[in-house]
């Protein structure tokens, strides 16, 4: 039997329906983000997100010991820098990632690794200006994942300082924000009613605030992994410690999380502030499918902090998330609106429970 490429060197825009695929089998909401986007910026945005989402995958996983997973990251990050590159010339980094592959147990996690070669003849289809930011906002990404893995060794481990934090979310989201802005600079004249400059800042402070509800949403599982994104000196201004923490993720201890309740509400204000902001930044662009495609992730977002102010700190032992049928139906509740403004602004205060339904 033929095999088709899963990814084709002949489309420069737009992305085929095997990386689609492969996007929402890694990814609900960013697939559809990624759908709603302009055909010029499918691509760079698309390519992007996968390798992101691969060196994500050897920086979290445990399938392999750290050293072999920091060398792996290792060759993937100079893969991507390098221009002019392609698979072949990387045996090494071909023979690692079939044997991670292989280690997967999830399948869409294992079909993305399985495809990462092809990926990188992929980045060189795309406009040069546009490999150069990818290849830029990698960097940084890729940058944050190894500082993540040399900071997380055996044991617990955790932050120091808010300024860590800061940096890191910067790091693996706040770039994105900005990779996101450029591109829509470069590709769509007059994309937005505010300067290119307030919509970089408002960009950064936007995919910042994403990655501290992910820190959030799965402080539970990254505790049981030895993970402790919380600053140890925020912690210590609450009486807490990483360690009572992962207690009480294992054990619901009441008296840690009834603790932990002033700083995780305070979290939860901060983050909802930032995704209003990203609010702000869909507000201001012009064409539909942009503004619907950057609003969606801030939408989702929003449901999912009430979902976590609903849970309480208890959602340290749970896991939470935006079921997909209420995904589904804010879809259809914003096509039913034609994507306007108001009713995207309506569907926010909704669903972070600021609004009556």
């Amino acid at each position: 039997m033929r095999h088709t490429p899963l990814f084709s060197s002949a489309q420069p825009s737009g992305l085929n329906s095997a990386q689609k695929t492969i996007l929402q089998g890694v990814s609900r909401s960013f697939g559809l983000t990624i759908r709603l986007l302009p055909p010029a910026l499918q691509a760079p945005v698309g390519i992007g997100y996968l390798l992101a989402r691969a060196t994500d995958t050897v920086a979290d996983t445990t399938a392999l010991p750290l050293a072999e997973r920091q060398v792996l990251l290792e060759l993937m990050t100079r893969a991507i820098a390098k221009p002019d590159t392609s698979a072949s010339d990387h045996p090494e980094l071909q023979r690692l990632t079939q044997a991670f592959a292989a280690q997967q147990t999830d399948p869409n996690e294992r079909a993305l690794m399985q495809a990462l070669p092809q990926c990188l003849p992929l980045l060189h289809t795309l406009h040069p200006a546009d490999q150069a930011s990818v290849r830029q906002v990698l960097g940084h990404i890729t940058r944050g994942q190894q500082q993540d893995m040399a900071r997380f060794g055996p044991g617990l481990h955790t932050l120091q300082t808010e300024a860590e934090l800061s940096d890191y979310t910067w790091l693996v989201a706040g770039c994105v924000g900005e990779f996101w802005t450029e591109l829509c600079g470069r590709h769509l004249i007059g994309y937005s009613l505010l300067p290119q400059a307030e919509m970089m800042r408002i960009g950064r402070a936007y995919g910042m605030g994403l990655q501290r509800l992910n820190i959030i949403r799965d402080a539970g599982a990254d505790l049981a992994a030895g993970r402790c994104y919380w600053p140890e000196e925020t912690l210590a201004h609450a009486g807490l410690s990483p360690e009572m923490l992962a207690r009480a993720a294992q054990t619901g201890d009441a008296d840690t999380l009834q603790a932990l309740a002033p700083l995780y509400t305070a979290w939860l204000d901060h983050t909802q502030a930032q995704l209003a902001e990203g609010m702000r930044y869909a507000f201001a662009l012009q064409p539909l499918r942009l503004r619907l495609a950057s609003a969606l992730p801030a939408l989702i977002g929003a449901r999912t902090i009430a979902l976590l102010r609903q849970a309480g700190p208890a959602a340290l032992t749970q896991r939470v998330k935006m079921p997909r049928q209420e995904i589904r139906a804010l879809l259809w509740r914003i096509a039913l609106g034609l994507g306007s403004r108001a009713v995207l602004d309506r569907q926010f205060q909704k669903l972070t429970g600021t609004h009556p339904a």
